[in-house]
């Protein structure tokens, strides 16, 4: 097979160095005082009457990063990457089910501490839901948490938006011509590295570029994509910063950063569900995939909305959709952008798990397909 040479679209080289700027330093926390902190919530999960198991996991890890290339570029760069997760499951007459909580970040280890209520919260979630009835199958309007719209931009937009996704297929590069509209105009889709804190920060990617805050989506049109030097010289676009590898031992390959939906006109979660006569409320994620522009995700905790108000508890439910309608039925975009950083990460091309963010506020779905009894 002939081997394509590549181009590398030019970049400035730069010369830096990036130290460690840490509000609080994991470092300097006893092993044995993390085992205990950890080690508490996890008892008080199991404490929660319906409990049967429960699991929780904590990392963190600093890396020194040398990198220099042939154009004169020399990055001397720190990084910390903090993460932690858990959950409990419970069970009831046979069924199961789970609740969560999470957090993360690269600068501060005191947001791990406090967190006792998360945990009693993630306890009575997995109780409730265990005796929640299944969601009945059908066609609604949905309202999304922040965390659920986060995870749904990273895998079904944010993946497609990927050069090396785009540069090598050439149905996609019809589909997503820049300048196509895929939303209403108070649809904004961006991917930074610039977020302090936020595991998806990222001063340099792994072939030197700066990083930069990259429109994906800008009023409802598509106007850019996440690039490495090698898929902006192949499509002849502009670098992005988006080039990351897990270690040295991994090519740079196009991935993502911070992934957000950007504030709306919509107001609060209440003024969002007042005109709702019957949809779901999906929070969390738990589980999801795709194919291409394909997704099906399973919420970690729902509720039916009644009424334009929050009803009863329901389980087991599944959103799946093509991503590009979807976008076009993005009906209310609310103004409450949040991030959760957690302990996951993201895989692409056997590189996993990669510490990524994503936010948004809530946003409102129309005619979404939830799979149920």
């Amino acid at each position: 097979a002939s081997v394509e040479k590549s181009v590398l679209a030019p970049v400035d080289p730069v010369q830096d160095v990036v130290k460690l700027d840490l509000q609080s330093d994991p470092r300097n926390v006893k092993l044995e005082d993390k085992i205990s902190l950890f080690g508490a919530y996890n008892e008080r999960m199991l404490g929660h009457e319906g409990v049967t198991s429960t699991n929780l996991r904590y990392f963190d890890k600093y890396t020194h990063i040398h990198f220099a290339n042939s154009d004169g570029t020399w990055l001397d760069r720190e990084a910390m990457d903090m993460g932690m997760g858990g959950g409990a499951v419970a069970r009831n007459n046979g069924t199961t089910a789970r609740g969560t909580a999470s957090e993360g970040g690269r600068s501060n280890f005191e947001a791990f501490r406090g967190m006792e209520d998360r945990f009693d919260r993630a306890a009575q979630t997995a109780i409730e839901a265990a005796k929640a009835d299944v969601v009945e199958g059908g066609t609604y309007t949905v309202i999304c948490d922040p965390h659920l719209a986060g995870v749904f931009v990273h895998e079904a937009f944010g993946h497609l938006s990927e050069g090396d996704n785009v540069a090598e297929d050439k149905r996609m590069q019809e589909v997503l011509k820049l300048g196509r509209r895929f939303g209403e105009d108070y649809l904004n889709i961006w991917d930074t590295g610039l977020d302090l804190g936020l595991r998806g920060y990222l001063p340099y990617d792994d072939e030197g570029v700066p990083t930069q805050k990259t429109w994906l989506i800008k009023e409802g049109e598509l106007v850019g994509r996440l690039h490495s030097r090698e898929t902006a010289g192949r499509m002849n676009e502009k670098p992005t910063g988006n080039a990351r590898a897990l270690d040295y031992r991994f090519p740079p390959i196009p991935r993502m950063r911070n992934t957000c939906i950007g504030n709306g006109p919509h107001g609060t979660f209440e003024d969002m569900i007042k005109d709702v006569k019957l949809g779901i409320y999906a929070i969390d994620a738990y589980g999801g995939q795709t194919n291409g522009e394909l997704f099906t995700f399973t919420a970690g905790q729902a509720f039916m909305i009644r009424d334009g108000k929050v009803a009863e508890r329901v389980r087991d439910v599944t959103l799946s959709g093509n991503v590009f309608d979807t976008l076009r039925n993005i009906t209310g975009v609310g103004s409450d952008y949040h991030v959760q950083d957690g302990a996951g990460g993201c895989g692409k091309g056997g590189q996993m798990p990669l510490p990524v963010s994503h936010g948004s506020p809530h946003i409102k779905i129309k005619d979404v397909v939830i799979g149920g009894r």
